[in-house]
């Protein structure tokens, strides 16, 4: 299934003279319906001085991945750029352009490895829609047929996990005050309106009578830590949302897919990566639906994943069936939200049309989470 938000894995340009290593990425002609308005598009990058010539051969590629908003690629003048922008008939809520140009411009003041963004508008007129455009940075991407193509030993993947983790326990430890960032989110009472939300975006886009949905929301609103840390979170950390400096794994150049980026609980992000942290023992109603790297030899398990952040990061972590929980049932939703735009005819393309059972699988696995308390070992 593979759900996340539109992987800027393929993204960002280059920030040492070395040339970096390239990951071979999925590339596509621009789908129907979601073609770019090139003239105006080209002026508009001439007046903010990305481009010198608006007469200047554009090449328009679009990222084949990913099942959020719609990321583009653009090629003139020698450089290399990308565009993104909200998927056709979005509402706002999930896919502010100008709240994740907000957080691209200036958290790599703080943050050195999240990528810089260049200009952002909310003039329809120039391709239809907001967007904004941002370097693009090239590396590897462990998605899980790079990771099989690589044929990764047991000890790349540990060194792998280390430095991915290492970089999430950065995330969570810099400084948003510093970066100006403070007004981002609200971390007071961030856990009881993640809850609260999620069930209502839930519900808004049900097309199928799901009991464990129901069950999951009901013991989520009763079982949620009333107190909590506050740090700047990404949402959607994972190993196709990192792009490593080349295959010695021990520096990820870039971390990307900022969208849900907000301040809360840094163990609400925990729980979130760890709804993809698939292992073999899983069994295949998840191993095969949520494909990840993670389940090669050499990854930890989830519960070795938790006890590493609580090292690195001197958190104690506390309700883990609950962030876990979490996770998974905010994959549920995003999964039946994508569906629902297909089901409404908002979208074609033909990847979405099964994930209302990719939603269901999710909350039956969070349901079994629940019954076992545990977050391994389910099945």
């Amino acid at each position: 299934m593979g759900i996340c938000y539109m992987r800027m894995a393929e993204l960002i340009s280059r920030r040492t003279d070395k040339p970096p290593t390239k990951n071979k990425v999925s590339m596509q002609k621009v789908r129907k319906g979601e073609e770019l308005q090139e003239i105006p598009l080209k002026q508009y990058l001439l007046e903010n001085e990305l481009i010198e010539d608006v007469n200047a051969e554009l090449n328009v590629s679009q990222f084949s991945t990913g099942f959020s908003n719609l990321t583009y690629l653009l090629e003139i003048e020698g450089k290399e750029y990308v565009l993104r922008r909200p998927p056709v008939g979005a509402v706002k809520r999930g896919h502010d352009m100008g709240r994740e140009y907000k957080i691209l411009s200036r958290l790599y003041k703080g943050f050195p490895k999240s990528p810089k963004a260049y200009i952002y508008t909310e003039n329809k007129d120039i391709i239809g829609a907001s967007f904004y455009v941002m370097e693009k940075v090239n590396g590897i991407i462990l998605t899980v047929k790079e990771a099989k193509k690589r044929a990764i030993s047991a000890e790349g993947f540990s060194k792998i996990a280390n430095e991915w983790l290492d970089t999430f326990v950065q995330l969570h430890q810099v400084d948003y005050q510093s970066v100006g960032l403070e007004d981002l989110g609200r971390p007071e009472g961030y856990v009881e309106r993640q809850v609260t939300n999620w069930a209502k975006q839930y519900l808004k886009a049900a097309t199928d009578d799901v009991p464990e949905a129901t069950q999951v929301m009901k013991w989520m609103e009763a079982n949620q830590p009333r107190e909590y840390a506050h740090s700047l979170i990404h949402n959607d950390f994972k190993y196709d949302n990192v792009a490593f400096k080349d295959d010695s794994w021990s520096e990820i150049r870039a971390v990307l897919d900022w969208e849900m980026c907000t301040l809360g609980d840094p163990l609400m992000d925990l729980g979130s990566t760890l709804a993809y942290w698939t292992r073999p023992s899983d069994g295949e109603l998840l191993s095969k639906n949520l494909p990840s790297p993670t389940i090669f030899p050499g990854n930890p398990k989830r519960s070795e994943i938790v006890e590493m952040y609580a090292q690195k990061s001197g958190r104690d972590i506390r309700h883990l069936t609950f962030y876990y929980v979490y996770g998974l049932f905010k994959l549920a939703v995003i999964a039946q939200q994508i569906y629902y735009r297909y089901h409404k005819g908002y979208t074609t393309d033909e990847r979405f049309a099964q994930l209302n059972y990719a939603a269901q699988m999710l909350c039956t696995i969070a349901v079994k989470a629940i019954e076992k308390d545990r977050i391994e070992d389910l099945f």
